[in-house]
C-alpha cells in the first residue's frame, strides 16, 4: 500500500478475531487457498508458510492504518538507509509484537500441529552479515515501538552474505538460498518500480528562462522492484515499513537473439542487471568487484529517493520544505551517493538554484559513522564514479570546490588543510572519499559510543570536527529487549516480570529495579536456575544443528563477532593454546584448571586472507585439544559454522563470560557486548567502544578490565611497537607461538600457520602480543571469581540491572533529540 493513493475516505480492512477459532479460521484458509493443500496433505513447509501468513494478517490492517495516519500527518519522519538489515527470524517477533502467542500455540494444538515445531521451519533473511545490519534491525524496531514515523530502505538480496561451513577447519562460502522455501513476511509491489540509470553522459542546454541547465543522459537502467516487510512495535498497533529494492532489467528477454540460438545472449541484460541485488558486500578486490559495489550503492539510494518523494509526499508538494518532512539517515558510508542525488533530483529535475537545492540537502541528511579503521572508510575511484554516474560526480566536483573555498577563507588560505579535508583524495589514486562527503552534505555526525564519538573529533574526521564542532555528537548503541531478552530469554524474561511487572519491555532503565535483588539469596538461586536451562537449551541446540557437544556444567566462555583481526579472536586463541600447553607439560592439573568451553562464532569476508587463516586455526586447534584425553576434560573448543542471529538467539542466554577484547581504540561500539550483559554474562574486555559505558555502568567489580587503553596503545605504536620482543621475553607467549610454528595444530607441518605466526611476529597491527599477559591474568580473576557461584551470580545481576542504558529505545530517543528532530505521533 502506498501513501499517495490514500484519500480520506480510503476504507481499511479490520484484523482477523484474537481468538483461537478466529485463528484456526484464518489458518486453515491460508492452507487451502494460499497453499492450495488441505491440512491432512500439507507439508511441514506448507503448514509453516500458512502460519506465517495467518500472522502478518493480524499485522496487516495495523500496517494500512500506520501508513494512513502517517500520510494525513505530514509528520516529519526518519527515512533510514542502510546496505544491510540482519532481521532474525520473523514469526516469533511478531507473535510477542501482536501477543498472539498463546492464541497461535492453542489453534495450531487443535489441528494436531506443534508451534515449536514449525518455528523451527522459519529460514532466517539473507539480509545482513553483522553488527551494522543488526543495529539497523533493532533501531526500525525501536521506532515502531516508540510510534515513531520510519521507513527502513535497503536491498533484498537473493543470496545475502554467504552460508559458511567448514571443510578442514577451512571457511568454504556457499549461496544462502533464503528464499528457496518462500517467503512469506514479504509482499513485493512491482507496480512501484524505479527506473535507475547508469553510465552515459551529461549535456548542458539552455530551460526556457534563459538559465544553463545540465542534464544526465543514461547509458543504461535497470528497475527496482520494491519488497515491503511490516515491522511490528511492541505491543502499541503501529507498523511500521521496511523497504527493500530488488534489481531486474528493463528489456529482461530478447526473444529475436533467443530464436536464433544464442539463448544466452537473449537474457544478458537480465543477467547484468539482477546482478546488483545477488549478493551482499560482493568480493571487491576486483575492479568488477569494485563496480557492482557502487551500484548496488546506488541503486538502493536512488530507488529509495525517489520512492520517498514520488509515493510518500502528497502531490504538488513543494520540496523546498522536504527537511521539514524528512531526514535521510546514512547508516555508515555506503548509501553516501544519495547526497548527490538528491542534489542532481532537485538542481536538474525541479529547477533548483544550486545554492538553494544545497541548502535543503544538507538539512536533509545526517550521517552515523561505524568505524575508526581508515581502510573502512570507502573511497571511490574518480575513474569509476565517472564511468557510473558521471553527473553525480560533476555535482561532487561542485560541492567540494565551494565547500575548499569556505576552507581557504577560514583558514587564511592554508592549503595544507585544504588537501586533508579535500573530498577528492589525490594519492594514491584520484578518489572520492565518501565519509567526507558525508560529512559536508549533512548537519550531524555521530559515533556510536562515547570514546569512539571522541576519537572521531580527535583523530579520524578532526580537521572537521575543529571546521564544524556543532555537526558533531555521539549516540551510543542499543540492542532492542524484545529479540533480545523477552524472546531470546524466556525464562529470565519471566523471573524479571514477576519481580518488576512486564513494563521492563519498553522501559528498559526499569531493570535498575533488580538492583536490590543481587543481594536477595533466593532471587540468586533462581537466577542461576535460568542460567543452567539455557545452557541445556544450548546444548541440545548445537547437537541437533552441528554435531557439537558442549558439557553444560562448564564456564561458557563466548567469543562471537565478524572476525577481523583487530576483534582479536587470536587473543583468545592463544589464551586456549597456553591453557593446553600447561596442562599437556604438566606445568598445571587439569584438577586445578576451571572447566571451560571456548565458543567461537565468525565469518571472514570472502577476500580476507588472514581472516580466513584465523578461521582455520581455530578449528585446528579446537581439534587437537578436544581429542586431548586429559586437556578435554577441563577445556573444550566449539565454533558452531554460520553464526547468525537465530543462533545468538540460544548462545548468549547461556553464556557466562562475554569476550570483548579489541585493540582499545579500534572497536566503534560493539553491540554484542550490551546482549551478554542484559543476558546476565559478565565482560571480560579492553576499555573500548562502548565497553568503556559498559564497566562504568555495571561497576569494575563486576567487569574485568585488561590491557593497553586508546592513549598508551597510540604511544606504543608511535615509539615503534616491535612484538618480538614480547615472544623473547614472555615464556608462555613464546612456548604458544612455538606450539603453532612447530605443527602441533597441523599435523606436525609447521608451513600451514606460518602467514599467521610471521605476521604476529613481524607486525601485530592490533597489538596482540603487547596484551597477552594482561588478558592471561585478567583470565586468572576470571577463575577466581567462578569459583565462586553465589558471588559470580550477583555480579551478573547486577550486570542486568544496570544495562538498560544498552537499550536501542534509548539509542532512538538520543537520534531524536540530537540529530534527527523528529517526535513520534501521539495517536493513530
Amino acid at each position: 500500500m502506498y501513501c499517495r493513493h490514500v484519500t480520506e475516505t480510503t476504507p481499511l480492512i479490520t484484523s482477523p478475531e484474537p481468538t483461537v477459532e478466529g485463528f484456526v479460521r484464518e489458518y486453515l484458509r491460508e492452507l487451502n487457498f494460499s497453499q492450495g493443500t488441505i491440512l491432512e496433505r500439507a507439508t511441514t513447509n506448507d503448514q509453516y508458510l500458512a502460519l506465517a501468513r495467518t500472522v502478518r494478517h493480524y499485522l496487516m490492517s495495523r500496517w494500512m492504518q500506520t501508513t494512513v495516519s502517517q500520510y494525513r500527518s505530514q509528520a516529519k519522519a526518519v527515512a533510514y538507509l542502510s546496505a544491510e538489515y540482519l532481521l532474525g527470524r520473523q514469526l516469533d517477533n511478531a507473535l510477542i509484537a501482536t501477543g498472539l502467542e498463546e492464541v497461535a500455540a492453542e489453534a495450531l494444538a487443535s489441528l494436531g500441529l506443534d508451534l515449536d515445531e514449525l518455528r523451527e521451519v522459519e529460514v532466517e533473511p539473507g539480509l545482513g552479515n553483522g553488527g551494522l545490519g543488526r543495529l539497523a534491525a533493532c533501531f526500525v524496531d525501536s521506532l515502531a515501538t516508540m510510534s515513531v514515523p520510519a521507513i527502513g530502505y535497503g536491498i533484498r538480496y537473493e543470496y545475502g552474505i554467504f552460508r559458511q561451513r567448514f571443510d578442514d577447519g577451512r571457511q568454504v562460502e556457499e549461496p544462502d538460498n533464503w528464499l528457496d522455501n518462500g517467503a512469506p513476511w514479504e509482499f513485493a509491489h512491482p507496480e512501484h518500480e524505479v527506473a535507475v540509470g547508469f553510465g552515459g553522459r551529461t549535456e548542458t542546454y539552455t530551460d526556457d528562462d534563459g538559465r544553463e541547465r545540465t542534464r544526465w543522459l543514461p547509458g543504461w537502467q535497470v528497475l527496482g522492484v520494491p519488497y515491503n516487510y511490516m515491522v511490528p512495535g511492541y505491543r502499541n498497533g503501529r507498523v511500521n515499513t521496511l523497504r527493500l529494492w530488488s534489481a531486474r532489467a528493463t528489456h529482461a528477454f530478447d526473444l529475436k537473439i533467443f530464436n536464433y540460438g544464442d539463448y544466452a545472449e537473449a537474457v544478458r541484460s537480465q543477467t547484468f542487471a539482477e546482478n546488483i541485488s545477488k549478493v551482499l558486500y560482493p568480493e571487491d578486490s576486483t575492479p568488477q568487484g569494485k563496480e557492482l559495489r557502487l551500484q548496488q550503492q546506488y541503486f538502493f539510494v536512488a530507488c529509495s529517493i525517489r520512492d520517498f518523494i514520488d509515493q510518500l509526499l502528497p502531490p504538488g508538494f513543494d520540496l523546498h520544505d522536504l527537511p521539514d518532512r524528512v531526514v535521510f539517515q546514512l547508516n555508515d558510508t555506503h548509501p553516501v551517493i544519495a547526497v548527490p542525488e538528491l542534489m542532481r533530483i532537485l538542481v536538474d529535475e525541479r529547477g533548483f538554484e544550486w545554492d538553494d537545492a544545497w541548502q535543503v540537502t544538507q538539512r536533509c541528511f545526517a550521517y552515523t559513522c561505524h568505524t575508526l579503521l581508515p581502510e573502512a572508510l570507502e573511497v571511490w575511484p574518480v575513474e569509476l564514479v565517472g564511468r557510473l554516474l558521471p553527473r553525480h560526480l560533476e555535482i561532487v566536483y561542485r560541492i567540494n570546490d565551494e565547500f575548499l573555498a569556505q576552507v581557504r577563507e577560514r583558514s587564511g588560505g592554508d592549503e595544507l588543510l585544504v588537501r586533508r579535508m579535500s573530498i577528492i583524495a589525490e594519492h594514491p589514486e584520484r578518489s572520492v572519499r565518501m565519509a567526507y562527503l558525508a560529512t559536508v552534505g549533512g548537519s550531524k555526525v555521530n559515533g556510536v559510543a562515547e570514546l569512539h564519538s571522541q576519537l572521531l573529533r580527535d583523530k579520524v574526521l578532526a580537521d572537521f570536527a575543529a571546521f564544524w564542532p556543532e555537526k558533531f555528537t555521539n549516540v551510543t548503541n542499543g540492542v532492542t529487549p524484545r529479540r533480545f531478552v523477552k524472546l531470546a530469554n524466556p525464562g529470565l524474561s519471566g523471573l524479571i516480570t514477576e519481580a518488576i511487572g512486564d513494563g521492563w519491555v519498553t522501559d528498559l532503565d526499569r531493570l535498575r529495579e533488580l538492583e536490590p535483588l543481587a543481594d536477595d539469596a533466593e532471587f540468586r538461586r533462581r537466577f542461576r536456575e535460568v542460567k543452567a536451562a539455557n545452557k541445556d537449551r544450548l546444548v541440545s541446540f548445537l547437537a541437533a544443528r552441528d554435531g557439537i557437544a558442549i558439557d553444560p556444567a562448564t564456564m561458557l566462555d563466548v567469543m562471537v563477532k565478524r572476525l577481523h583481526e583487530y576483534k582479536r579472536q587470536l587473543l583468545k586463541l592463544l589464551h586456549v593454546v597456553t591453557l593446553y600447553d600447561r596442562i599437556t607439560s604438566g606445568d598445571l592439573a587439569a584438577a586445578d584448571v576451571t572447566p571451560r568451553t571456548v565458543v567461537f562464532g565468525a565469518k571472514a569476508a570472502p577476500g580476507y586472507v588472514m581472516a580466513k587463516e584465523i578461521i582455520a586455526l581455530i578449528n585446528h586447534v579446537g581439534a587437537v585439544v578436544n581429542a586431548h584425553p586429559d586437556v578435554s576434560r577441563v577445556l573444550r573448543v566449539a565454533f558452531p559454522a554460520n553464526y547468525n542471529v537465530t543462533v545468538a538467539e540460544t548462545l548468549v542466554p547461556a553464556a557466562d563470560l562475554s569476550e570483548q577484547i579489541s585493540l582499545a581504540g579500534k572497536e566503534a561500539s560493539g553491540t554484542g557486548n550490551m546482549k551478554f550483559a542484559l543476558n546476565g554474562a559478565l565482560t571480560i574486555g579492553t576499555d573500548d567502544g562502548a565497553n568503556v559505558e559498559i564497566r562504568r555502568l555495571v561497576g569494575d567489580e563486576n567487569f574485568f578490565l585488561f590491557g593497553l587503553t586508546e592513549p598508551e596503545a597510540s604511544a606504543v605504536a608511535e615509539a615503534g611497537y616491535r612484538p618480538a620482543s614480547y615472544y623473547e621475553e614472555n615464556v608462555s607467549l613464546r612456548r604458544a607461538l612455538d606450539l603453532i610454528a612447530r605443527g602441533t595444530f597441523s599435523g606436525g607441518d609447521g608451513s600451514v600457520f606460518e602467514r599467521v605466526v610471521s605476521n604476529l611476529l613481524s607486525e601485530d597491527r592490533f597489538m596482540v602480543l603487547a596484551d597477552y599477559q594482561a588478558y592471561l591474568d585478567a583470565q586468572e580473576r576470571v577463575e577466581r571469581a567462578y569459583a565462586d557461584p553465589d558471588a559470580w551470580s550477583r555480579s551478573a545481576v547486577l550486570n542486568v540491572a544496570r544495562s538498560g542504558f544498552f537499550s536501542s529505545d534509548r539509542s532512538m530517543r538520543d537520534y531524536l533529540d540530537r540529530v534527527w528532530h523528529a517526535a513520534p505521533l501521539t495517536a493513530g
